[in-house]
């Protein structure tokens, strides 16, 4: 007998079912990076609701450096590269021992995980 999993995914705000093609929201507050699926129009209101704070904001930079911690490096950083360096082997990826990670072996390990 044959086996087929579906896999349905739903906005993490009301639960319905999210269309093809929808892409996760990521955004930070405080230092904190926060990821959520919305559909279109929780979407809209989640951009709506931040709208008149982003107008007045500034940019402090780009999501990935923030994301990373910018240039101060910590341990969490040294574990999470040796963490994708040995991701990345396992998986077919050519990485040298040290120096920097080219960003498409890194996104694709955040996909992954």
């Amino acid at each position: 007998m044959a086996t087929r999993t579906l896999t349905i995914l739903t906005d993490d705000l009301d639960g319905s079912e999210l269309p093809s093609g929808t892409s996760t929201t990521t955004f930070s507050l405080n230092g904190t990076n926060y990821a959520i699926d919305l559909g279109p129009a929780n979407a809209k209101r989640l951009e709506e609701a931040l709208a008149p704070f982003v107008s007045r904001a500034r940019k402090s930079g780009s999501a990935r450096r923030a994301a990373s911690g910018g240039a101060r490096r910590g341990r969490a950083d040294s574990d999470r590269l040796g963490e994708i360096r040995a991701w990345a082997t396992a998986n077919g990826y050519q990485v040298g021992d040290r120096g920097r990670i080219k960003a498409e072996i890194v996104e694709a390990f955040d996909r992954a995980h």
